[in-house]
């Protein structure tokens, strides 16, 4: 239980704490901004810079494939159209449970635009219990909900490549996904481990650009720097940017750090009018390596509501009318939302398991298990004693 009178007492500090990293938070947004001011004379030169010392920066940094001063507004959509969306959840596997197996639920939403067609909103459970789906990370020290976490992740791209082609038609259509593309997770995975999560993935974009139907991940509240920290190259005071020669330790304070923690989509909310993009940005990422020919790329909306990450897959970047028309696609989404793309939200709000669900959950499966012969089916004491107090 939370003493909200000893709380009340830390909560001074915290304000004094907040007021003054608003302050330093200003004056890195005014550095940045003349930095960026700059850049716009030397972009290629920086580019260059960029490309050939790229093996010895040891930051994440991308590369604007548009003038840093881009400012467009985002078309106007088709009125007659389709979005489709997936997100997932779990419930994750415990000893003290009656049986240890663990649940994916993926929520699935085709919303239709102009048609006379009926919206699709459910979603798809999976029960995993053999010995294979349980203990087969454990070879690569992997935990066993840390695995059903990336493989929730590749079922939610697989479900959305066969829904998106399943529900085709003659209107344009926009396959929406909440968070980013990068899956950065994948750098701490041995190789084994990752054939069985990204292949699949890349599999079902293959697909989505077979049927032309262009994917794309909205980051709201994105924390990522990738384009502030290709103003660090402008900011770099040695002759060359080797940050291995240099400045080998970036955990330390290093002289090109002039806006460090400043966020792009603050450096971009200073920039943007609502309903305008800004440049178009490919992703230097190490993993990407893994995606072969399917690069992300990315760029920053204002979308009334914030600055929105959009990231595309390679071939909707390149392909200038499928990128303009997903972009009014996502921001019609979030209008019609009001502030969140209503696709997404409603494929999470079908996709979350809630206490009544794990609750009915576990007691299907006790009456299987009673069907089946079992005895003493029931949860462990530990279990049983947190669900109440006697105290």
């Amino acid at each position: 239980m939370l003493d909200l009178t000893k709380l009340a007492r830390q909560m001074q500090g915290l304000s004094q704490h907040l007021t003054l990293e608003a302050a330093a938070s200003r004056q890195r947004l005014e550095l940045a901004q003349q930095h960026l001011q700059k850049a716009y004379e030397c972009q290629e030169d920086l580019i260059d810079t960029q490309e050939k010392w790229r093996d010895r920066i040891i930051f994440a940094n991308a590369t604007p494939i548009e003038p840093l001063e881009t400012c467009i507004d985002i078309p106007v959509p088709p009125k007659v159209h389709t979005v489709i969306s997936t997100d997932g959840s779990q419930i994750a596997p415990n000893h003290h449970e009656i049986a240890y197996c663990y649940l994916l639920n993926i929520g699935r939403v085709v919303l239709h635009y102009g048609q006379n067609r009926q919206p699709l909103l459910d979603s798809l459970p999976e029960v995993f219990y053999r010995p294979e789906d349980l203990y087969m990370s454990r070879q690569w020290g992997i935990k066993t909900e840390e695995w059903m976490g990336y493989r929730r992740t590749a079922s939610e791209t697989t479900v959305l490549a066969e829904l998106a082609c399943a529900s085709k038609g003659e209107a344009p259509a926009l396959a929406m996904v909440d968070g980013s593309l990068i899956y950065w997770f994948l750098e701490q995975l041995p190789m084994d481990a990752r054939d069985r999560i990204l292949p699949p993935i890349l599999e079902a974009w293959q697909q989505l650009n077979a049927a032309k139907i262009p994917i794309m991940g909205y980051l709201s509240a994105s924390r990522n720097i990738d384009c502030t920290n290709f103003l660090r190259l402008l900011a770099c005071p040695h002759p060359v940017p080797d940050c291995k020669s240099y400045c080998p330790d970036q955990l330390e304070k290093v002289p090109c750090k002039l806006f460090d923690t400043l966020r792009d989509t603050t450096l971009w909310g200073s920039k943007l009018q609502p309903g305008q993009r800004g440049p178009l940005w490919r992703s230097n990422n190490r993993i990407l390596e893994l995606y072969g020919e399917q690069n992300v790329y990315f760029c920053h909306v204002h979308v009334g509501s914030e600055i929105a990450r959009i990231e595309v897959p390679s071939w909707v970047a390149e392909n200038t009318d499928m990128f303009n028309q997903a972009l009014g696609l996502m921001l019609a989404q979030v209008q019609k939302g009001y502030g969140y793309p209503v696709a997404i939200a409603e494929a999470h709000n079908q996709a979350v398991v809630r206490g009544g669900d794990r609750t009915r959950f576990f007691a299907l499966l006790e009456r299987q298990m009673i069907k089946a012969g079992l005895r003493n089916v029931g949860t462990s004491y530990k279990e049983a004693r947190k669900r109440g107090s006697i105290a």
